[in-house]
């Protein structure tokens, strides 16, 4: 009995874990080029009360084996990359990635982070930032006597002087993509850092093979779907209910055995 409850308890605790990752995807739906997670499961080990294969009582062999499993147990957090819709905002500072690649920008401590929010603003010092006033790397300036700023679909970054009709390159955006992304380590601020499951940065301009195009203008959404998040966290709330079940059930058996009488 007490093996059923620690196995039901595992179910428990991974359905709770599950839930919250659900929790924050949820709370993540407005947030710019945020990329929902999903919570993996393994089964834990088993005792082996017979092998399959092994010779019976009345000298045959087994076809099947005798196992008993102890639970389960939450092994990893995919993280989903596929892109999110694209919204019009019509802030020219705005900068979406319509395909692969992530924006690169610098850390305080000099580390490079990457992100796929594109909502840049400007310095003091006329550099493209972060919401945080991380700057973007390549570091982009535009001049403060700039009346009109573009960037291509190739991350080609101009701007026009006042009093001069020719717009003035000022910049080439550059970015970064990764075998695989889903080894990148989230640090929050919508931001992930390098990791050796993730592989070297691969790095390259705007439309080269590989890499997605620039949309000026625009910002990726979460790639959060809400009625997919309510279905799994349904699911997820009745597997835990199933889970206590069981634990009422082994409690209800112990102390029917205990109550045993001659």
């Amino acid at each position: 009995m007490i093996k059923a409850m620690r196995t039901a308890a595992s179910g428990m605790f991974s359905q709770q874990l599950n839930v919250d990752t659900i929790a924050n995807n949820l709370a993540n739906v407005n947030t710019t080029g945020y990329k929902k997670s999903k919570v993996e499961f393994q089964d834990v080990l088993y005792q082996r009360l017979r092998s399959a294969g092994a010779e019976s009582a009345a000298g045959n062999s087994t076809p099947v084996g005798l196992d008993v499993g102890y639970g389960v147990r939450p092994v990893a957090t995919q993280r989903s990359f596929t892109e999110g819709n694209l919204q019009q905002s019509g802030n020219p500072m705005d900068l979406a990635i319509e395909g692969n690649g992530f924006f690169q920008v610098l850390m305080p401590n000099g580390a490079t982070a990457y992100t796929r929010d594109g909502s840049f603003k400007l310095s003091a010092d006329g550099q493209l930032v972060t919401a945080d006033g991380f700057y973007l790397q390549p570091g982009i300036t535009i001049p403060a006597d700039a009346d009109y700023f573009s960037v291509s679909a190739d991350g080609i970054v101009s701007v026009r002087i006042a009093g001069d009709p020719d717009p003035q390159e000022v910049g080439q955006l550059e970015l970064a993509k990764f075998i695989n992304p889903s080894g990148l380590e989230a640090i929050g601020h919508n931001l992930y850092l390098e990791t050796s499951a993730a592989g070297a940065p691969i790095l390259g301009s705007p439309t080269l093979e590989g890499f997605g195009r620039i949309n000026q203008g625009y910002l990726e959404m979460s790639n959060v779907e809400i009625v997919e998040e309510m279905v799994n966290m349904i699911i997820a709330q009745r597997a835990y209910e199933i889970n206590s079940k069981a634990i009422q059930t082994s409690e209800q058996m112990t102390e029917i055995a205990n109550n045993l009488k001659r």
